[in-house]
C-alpha cells in the first residue's frame, strides 16, 4: 500500500506532465489556427480558378485531353497525408482504417507523413514514394506531390489516383476523406466561395476570349489545378492534425488535474488517519503512565 511519500511523489510527477500537455496545447491551438488562416487565403483564388475550368470544360473536348479520359480501372495510385508524430488522438487510427479498404494487389502508395510510411511498411503494401514535408508547407513544397501521380497516370502505370487524408470540419471533428484526384470528373477546387453558386449550363466566362486558344490554356492550368488540390488538401490535414492534438492535450491536461484531485484526496485521509493513530498511541501511552 502506497505510504504519503510515494502520493506526494505521484502528484509531482503528474503535475509535471500536466504542465508539458498544456504547453502542446497552447502550441498545438497556435498552429491550427495559421493552418486555417492559409486555407482560408486561398478561398477567393480557388473560386475563380473554378470559373476558368469551367469555361474552358464547355469550349473544348474533355475527350481530347488525357488528364480527363476516363480508364478502365486496373492499377490504383493511392496518396496517403498523415502526420509525423503521434498525441493526436484516433486521426491516424481513422485514417489508416480506410487505407485497409485498397487492395495491396491492385494498389500503390505515395506517402507524406511519418505515421503513413510507418503503415504501408507494416502491411507490406507498394510504396512508390515518400515525400517530406515541413510543418507549414508552401505551394512549392506540396508540387513534387502532384507532379509524381500526374506522371504515373499519363504514363498509364495507374488508371486513377487518390488522394487519402483528413478533412478538417471544425476543431472537434475531422473525417477521412477519400479524394478523386485524376482522372478529373468536375472542376470543383476545395475551399470555394461557399456563397458562390454556379448554373453548370451557363459559361461563367462569358465575354472573356482565351489566347492562343481555350485547348492551350485548357492544356497549362490542368496540371496546376492538381497540384493547387493537393496542396488544400495537404493545409486541410495539417488543420486537422494540429486540431486533434489540441483537443487530445486539453483531454489529457484536465485528466491529469483530475487525478491530482484525487491523489490529493487520498494523501489527506491517509495523513488524517496517521495523525488520529499518532493521537491515540499518546492517549494510550498517557493512559498507562497515570494507572
Amino acid at each position: 500500500m502506497a505510504n504519503t511519500q510515494d502520493i506526494r511523489r505521484r502528484i509531482k510527477s503528474i503535475r509535471n506532465t500536466a504542465q508539458i500537455t498544456k504547453a502542446m496545447q497552447m502550441v498545438a491551438a497556435s498552429k491550427m489556427r495559421r493552418a486555417q488562416q492559409h486555407g482560408l487565403a486561398g478561398r477567393p483564388y480557388a473560386g475563380l480558378m473554378n470559373k476558368v475550368l469551367v469555361s474552358l470544360q464547355k469550349r473544348t473536348d474533355p475527350k481530347l485531353h488525357p488528364l480527363l479520359q476516363i480508364r478502365p480501372l486496373k492499377k490504383e495510385l493511392v496518396v496517403i497525408i498523415s502526420t509525423d508524430k503521434g498525441l493526436a488522438g484516433a486521426l491516424n487510427t481513422n485514417l489508416f482504417r480506410e487505407a485497409i479498404n485498397f487492395e495491396p494487389d491492385k494498389s500503390d502508395f505515395i506517402v507524406t507523413g511519418r505515421k503513413a510510411r510507418q503503415f504501408v511498411a507494416r502491411t507490406k503494401r507498394n510504396l512508390l514514394a515518400d515525400f517530406e514535408l515541413k510543418d507549414a508547407p508552401a505551394f512549392v513544397d506540396t508540387k513534387p506531390i502532384a507532379n509524381f501521380a500526374i506522371e504515373k497516370f499519363l504514363n498509364r502505370e495507374v488508371d486513377k489516383v487518390s488522394v487519402l487524408y483528413t478533412h478538417f470540419i471544425n476543431t472537434i471533428n475531422q473525417k477521412p476523406v477519400v479524394q478523386t484526384l485524376l482522372p478529373i470528373s468536375s472542376f470543383e477546387v476545395r475551399q470555394h466561395q461557399p456563397s458562390e453558386t454556379t448554373n453548370e449550363h451557363v459559361d461563367p466566362m462569358v465575354g472573356y476570349t482565351f489566347e492562343p486558344s481555350a485547348e492551350a490554356v485548357l492544356d497549362l492550368m490542368l496540371p496546376y489545378y492538381i497540384q493547387y488540390e493537393v496542396f488544400q488538401m495537404i493545409l486541410d490535414a495539417r488543420a486537422s492534425e494540429h486540431s486533434a492534438r489540441m483537443v487530445a492535450m486539453k483531454n489529457a491536461t484536465d485528466n491529469a488535474k483530475e487525478f491530482i484531485k484525487d491523489l490529493t484526496l487520498e494523501y489527506n485521509k491517509m495523513r488524517q488517519a496517521s495523525i488520529t493513530t499518532e493521537l491515540l498511541e499518546i492517549a494510550t501511552a498517557q493512559m498507562a503512565l497515570s494507572s
